[in-house]
């Protein structure tokens, strides 16, 4: 079988997928709308793929086989990488839409409905923030990968793991005992977070135990000793932010903290799978990912500063005022892009990635409390700004590879 049509199988599926999806969940007149923006975003991911594949194959990072191949390139990359971003494209936002618009549906439908397991799944998804995936499965893979230079079956698996169920019970236990808080919140039911029925919070926990417990057990078993205390440590972080009891989310700075423990965590598992060696640079990367990671968390927490107010939550934000918190935020990020200096070529690159997050939220420097949910448009900014950063950041990966293979 030549890439074409293995290729063409995937986007076949996806299209089929897209456009019942679409169909089903676009609002009547809005269909037009939908495709251009689907267009438009596939035009943007075109141009990432060819910078990406023809910079990865010009290094020799991965090759294809010339004589299953149609023999078009856009730069280096053949005309067949495109399939694949195109199939996601197509097939991806008409299900977040489906997804999304079955909720309210079901919203209204099940009232009074006696089934507590109906809706689990769409909910599940939601509630995992399917947006910030890459988040926690990015830093374990690239971790790994640059360690042990191969992928082999352990790579794979705990990408998928910090890809779906730790983010399913990261987010899932948050949405369950944030629920009284949520209920208040104008941004929970879509991007930003499920609004859980009651109904849904039991088997929503036993959801996330059964999807992580295994994965757990394998990764443990996998990495020896030397993995226990950073897995330890991330599952602990998980349920401690949110879950009844514990509730760091609620104990100022310690929640910035443990927000960023949820994001660095994967990381350091894998480099302790891998067995990597703890060099000062390595240090440093880690310390500088953890302030992004606090500064993310702090400036988060300022746009939820009345709902968090109203339910008697006390986080970062609420505790020490907005303007204070987003002039953290930016002394974190600031610090963190300084420290990026420090670390061993190709990593001072790395340094340039602090400036946008600082740009986005430096508008705000004199909000107010009561102007604080206004920050939610620079947070918005902010989940795609992550996307952009990826991609600097993999840039930098392929140069550091290049430079110590």
């Amino acid at each position: 079988m030549t890439y074409l049509w293995l290729a063409l199988l995937f986007v076949a599926a996806a299209v089929v997928a897209g456009v019942a999806f679409a169909a089903q969940a676009s609002p009547r007149g809005e269909s037009r709308r939908h495709w251009q923006a689907v267009g438009l975003a596939f035009a943007a991911l075109a141009v990432l793929t060819a910078v990406f594949d023809s910079v990865m194959i010009g290094m020799e990072l991965f090759h294809y086989d010339t004589s299953h191949l149609l023999g078009v390139t856009v730069g280096l990359a053949p005309i067949e990488d495109f399939a694949y971003p195109l199939a996601g494209v197509v097939a991806l936002p008409g299900l977040w839409m489906w997804l999304t618009r079955r909720h309210e549906r079901d919203g209204d439908a099940t009232r009074g409905e006696t089934s507590r397991l109906k809706g689990l799944i769409p909910q599940a998804l939601l509630a995992s923030r399917p947006v910030s995936w890459i988040n926690t499965a990015y830093p374990f893979a690239a971790a790994m990968l640059l360690t042990t230079r191969q992928i082999d079956w352990v790579l794979v698996v705990g990408t998928f793991y910090f890809l779906i169920p730790y983010n399913l019970a990261m987010y899932g236990i948050n949405d369950v005992f944030d629920y009284e808080s949520d209920l208040k919140n104008p941004r929970k039911g879509g991007i930003e977070g499920a609004l859980l029925q009651p109904r849904l919070h039991r088997p929503m926990l036993w959801l996330a135990a059964i999807t992580n417990i295994p994965f757990l057990l394998v990764l443990a078993l996998a990495g020896g000793p030397a993995s226990w205390l950073p897995l330890l440590v991330s599952t602990f972080a998980v349920v401690a932010y949110s879950a009844a009891g514990l509730r760091f989310k609620e104990r100022p700075v310690l929640d910035s903290i443990t927000s960023s423990t949820h994001f660095v965590s994967p990381a350091v598992v894998g480099l302790a799978i891998a067995g990597a060696d703890v060099t000062p640079g390595l240090i440093i990367l880690l310390a500088a990912f953890f302030l992004w990671g606090m500064a993310a968390h702090a400036f988060g927490a300022v746009q939820d500063i009345e709902p968090d107010r109203q339910a008697g939550i006390g986080s970062i934000a609420t505790v020490i005022g907005a303007r204070r918190t987003v002039r953290l935020a930016v002394v974190l990020w600031l610090v963190a892009g300084l420290a990026m200096l420090a670390t061993p070529w190709p990593g001072p690159l790395a340094a340039i990635i602090a400036v946008p997050y600082i740009v986005n939220c430096a508008p705000y420097w004199n909000v107010t409390d009561t102007t604080a949910a206004r920050t939610n448009t620079a947070w918005r900014r902010f989940i795609w700004l992550n996307y952009g950063s990826g991609f600097l950041v993999t840039l930098i990966f392929i140069l550091h590879w290049s430079l110590t293979s």
